[in-house]
């Protein structure tokens, strides 16, 4: 009953959990009832496992096998916390760099993202629980690799996660067609964190509210915005370009 990305079925499910598979979402028909459900949920709730309560076409649209109501997508890599990640930046002597992609859900772009920020050295991907693309094969092939090597951090509030960094010394930078200067007049030489947002809505307003700073990439052209992978890319290697000329 298991495919590469996902399992389908209570027991199936339950089964994944306790042999400490990494979660990445369950999809629940609404609706659904009875002891192992109940099982699963007390499950869901002791291990903190992101799940919707969709209509039963939704889980169809995945699997038309005998579902049982459940589809439970199995992520191919282990997410890190963020808490545990910069202080041992710090006491490795690295210069943090960490990027955070506020519901960015296409999975290529995602994919191509990560590829870039491993090239650029980039020590963490933030990614909140809900909302962002599901890290797949197809993420994984995008990233060349990458998202294998690369640190991804799930964050249930990205709120609290920048909170944090910026009480742990992090300069915060938002990307944002409202910025008040271009990124080449942004200081990326200290530790850093680089928010982009999605093409459709952009950072979450409360995320640009707690931001150091607003950036932004000029535009000469008639097109409003830039792929969100290539804004990734400028953003990124102009911090490795400062942190170069900086050494």
């Amino acid at each position: 009953m298991e495919d590469k990305n996902f399992v389908f079925g209570l027991h199936s499910t339950i089964e994944a959990i306790n042999a400490g598979k990494e979660i990445d979402r369950i999809l629940l028909r609404k609706g659904l009832q009875g002891e192992l459900y109940q099982e699963l949920m007390k499950l869901v709730r002791q291990f903190d496992i992101p799940f919707q309560q969709v209509p039963v076409e939704r889980i169809d649209r995945v699997t038309r096998k005998n579902h049982q109501g459940v589809v439970t997508f199995i992520s191919p890599i282990a997410y890190q916390p963020i808490t545990e990640i910069v202080p041992m930046l710090y006491e490795q002597g690295k210069n943090p760099l960490i990027l955070i992609l506020d519901r960015v859900t296409d999975v290529r772009n995602f994919g191509a993202i990560a590829r870039s920020a491993e090239v650029a050295g980039v020590d963490a991907i933030l990614i909140p629980e809900k909302g962002s693309a599901q890290i797949n094969a197809d993420a994984i092939k995008t990233s060349s690799g990458a998202l294998l090597t690369i640190p991804v951090c799930r964050e249930k509030s990205l709120i609290n996660a920048v909170r944090f960094l910026k009480n742990s010394g992090l300069k915060v930078i938002a990307a944002t067609e409202k910025g008040e200067f271009n990124y080449f007049s942004c200081d990326m030489t200290a530790p850093l964190v680089i928010i982009l947002g999605s093409e459709e809505t952009g950072i979450d307003v409360a995320l640009l509210k707690i931001a150091d700073e607003w950036t932004k990439i000029p535009q000469l052209g008639t097109i409003q915005s830039l792929n969100v992978s290539v804004a990734a890319g400028i953003l990124m290697f102009e911090a490795v370009r400062q942190r170069i000329l900086a050494s």
